[in-house]
């Protein structure tokens, strides 16, 4: 019933929602970005080029710049998580609608996998994002990239 529920139009309408979004926040990270001035050198020992370690290697402070891209961020994150919990109210509604044992626990197997590695993505991006410094490490930090960049993408493709 899936087909029926959410018609074409509204899959492209969020389809285009999240891409707009995401080029936005790009282009403003990549905008600040670039527009900095790189005193300790433009080597990075990660293995993601990631902005707070680009942060790391200018000479400016440009504490405003970072707190318009991080309310910015916010507010696009914010809205994706409602959009996200709103998603899975009304799945789970309508899941629980269906009549018979049988058909409760395919859809739960279909919807609880992605679930998990939905929260996976969220829970290890907002850890990476919000730890303090004084627990920051580099192997840490590659770590947290790679279980918000690479495991989820993998998971979803798999399943």
């Amino acid at each position: 019933h899936y087909g029926t529920l959410l018609g074409s139009r509204a899959c492209a309408h969020m389809a285009a929602a999240a891409w707009a979004s995401a080029f936005l926040n790009a282009l403003l990270h990549t905008a600040n970005t670039f527009s900095l001035p790189l005193c300790h050198g433009n080597a990075l020992h990660q293995f993601f080029c990631e902005i707070t370690h680009i942060l790391k290697l200018s000479c400016s402070k440009s504490y405003l710049r970072e707190l318009g891209l991080i309310a910015v961020s916010s507010c696009l994150v914010f809205g994706c998580f409602v959009f996200i919990v709103f998603s899975y109210v009304q799945i789970f509604r309508a899941v629980l609608r269906i009549p018979s044992e049988q058909g409760w626990h395919k859809a739960f197997s279909t919807c609880l996998p992605h679930l998990a590695v939905v929260s996976l993505f969220i829970s290890t991006g907002i850890f990476a994002n919000l730890k303090s410094s004084s627990i920051s490490s580099p192997s840490l930090d590659v770590a947290l990239s790679f279980l918000y960049s690479v495991v989820p993408p993998f998971f979803l493709v798999s399943f």
